[in-house]
């Protein structure tokens, strides 16, 4: 391992001309208009495993290609899947961007640009820890395989299928991904949860147009008045959701996890200053870290009904209609949870008015064990990286594609962020701390090491035949 850490500190000053490098394409999927750039990016990245002897496809799809690469089997040992994207959001807007979002600029020890955290930066750690082994050893102490998407910023529409059909080549027995951040500066931290989401929007019609609310008001119900009812009931004066079975499979918060949450450095107080209110609000028993990570929840997120223009219009809506969603938490049943809320909006719906439930879209929470050996295995190597241990957290949002991993590849997912949250992702400015990338680079290559030391599950060794599609 020494010899891998020196090359990593010998080539601090390439690997940052690489990423810069990576920088400067504007990969934006979202835009049409950059689809050259897109392909480039593919392109590039597949480059880089070709330069280290990675058995390498850009594999084209109805958008934007995926990136597959894997070193050689490794008979015997754990074979890790890395997953990442090379494509970034928008720049826009343009004018509150102190330099080129497509120029990568070093301020204060970060490089400035689109990309540079979310997740270009983050992604490349593994791919230089790869060449750092293979250069500096000559091999790898396991097979490590790469699948690099361009289309995370728009859904990743053609991930999940190529995932589905490729169970055999995509085999592994833990699957990394770095798209998240540390828990505060100098303070790094493996996410081992996420939350998962059902989507809605309710749609309400009463009468057949807009009508006087002088002349008809208090004949008919409003559609605005009963969607605010029926929104109302969904949670209780303390925040309970009212849902039947909502929280039947909510899994409980165990006392470990809610001592290592009291033992990170952020109080409530704090929480409240950062986010400026004077109170919070939530479940009666919960702290906020523990309301924002591992409890479900319910948040209207728009609505809409009658008159908004200047000034007053007496009006009695003809329609409403509100989107609204869950955040889940393990082992939450979208489908099971939607049914419910079916029947609970049905049941309270008041004479004259029609109902519309859309159900947009789901995905369940992840949760990995805390006594995971792979979680063991990251927490050792961050730490030999950072040289400090890594807290252990969760994550209130949710990545729908975690859950394809785990679910299609039955391999624990390792959450290892190198970024921090104020690195703005998907704003401008978007940044990223050299340091933290070069430390990432080096955890990357300590995690091949400790996971190296661990029993093969007997997941993905060597299935997949150097790059050759097995379905």
């Amino acid at each position: 391992m020494n010899a891998v850490s020196d090359y990593i500190n010998s080539r601090r000053s390439a690997f940052a001309d690489d990423l810069a490098e990576l920088l400067r394409i504007a990969s934006v999927s979202a835009d049409s208009r950059q689809n050259a750039e897109t392909r480039r990016a593919a392109d590039w990245v597949a480059a880089q495993f070709k330069n280290v002897g990675l058995a390498t496809e850009v594999i084209p799809t109805a958008g934007h290609a995926l990136v597959y690469a894997e070193s050689p089997p490794v008979p015997g040992k754990p074979v890790v899947l890395v997953y990442g994207h090379y494509d970034v959001q928008p720049p826009e807007p343009l004018d509150e961007w102190i330099s080129p979002p497509f120029e990568p600029t070093v301020r204060d020890g970060n490089i400035y640009a689109r990309g540079a955290t979310d997740d270009k930066g983050q992604m490349l750690t593994h791919v230089k820890s790869v060449e750092a082994w293979i250069k500096s050893v000559g091999k790898l102490p396991l097979q490590v395989k790469f699948l690099i998407e361009g289309e995370e910023e728009v859904g990743s529409e053609h991930l999940e299928p190529y995932v589905e059909k490729n169970r055999n080549k995509l085999a592994c027995d833990a699957v990394v991904i770095s798209d998240c951040s540390q828990f505060a500066p100098g303070i790094p931290a493996i996410t081992y949860g996420l939350r998962g989401i059902a989507y809605y929007e309710l749609r309400l019609r009463g009468p057949k147009q807009d009508l006087h609310s002088g002349t008809f008001g208090g004949a008919i119900t409003n559609p605005a008045n009963a969607l605010v009812a029926l929104l109302a009931a969904l949670k209780d004066a303390n925040g309970r959701i009212q849902v039947p079975g909502f929280y039947d499979d909510v899994v409980p918060l165990s006392e470990r996890e809610r001592e290592e949450y009291r033992a990170l450095p952020l109080t409530d107080e704090e929480f409240m200053r950062s986010v400026g209110v004077a109170e919070m609000f939530g479940e009666a028993g919960y702290s906020a870290i523990e309301r924002r990570w591992a409890r479900p929840t319910c948040d209207i997120n728009g609505l809409t009904s009658g008159y908004q223009g200047e000034g007053a219009k007496t009006v009695l809506p003809a329609k409403a209609s509100a989107k609204f969603s869950f955040r889940l938490v393990p082992n939450q049943d979208p489908k099971k949870i939607a049914k419910s809320l079916r029947k609970f909006l049905k049941d309270r719906l008041p004479p004259g008015i029609e109902m519309e439930l859309v159900d947009h879209h789901g995905a369940p929470g992840v949760l990995i064990s805390l006594e995971s050996p792979y979680i063991h295995a990251a927490a050792t190597a961050i730490e030999a990286a950072f040289g400090r241990a890594p807290v252990f957290v969760r994550e209130g949002g949710s990545i729908p594609i975690v859950n394809t991993f785990a679910r299609e590849l039955g391999a624990d997912v390792l959450l290892l962020g190198w970024g921090q949250n104020d690195d703005n992702t998907h704003s401008p400015n978007e940044k990223f701390s050299l340091d933290d990338y070069h430390r990432g680079t080096l955890a990357s290559a300590h995690l091949w090491e400790q996971i190296a030391k661990l029993e093969s599950r007997g997941q993905g060794s060597g299935v997949g035949g150097q790059g050759k599609k097995k379905d």
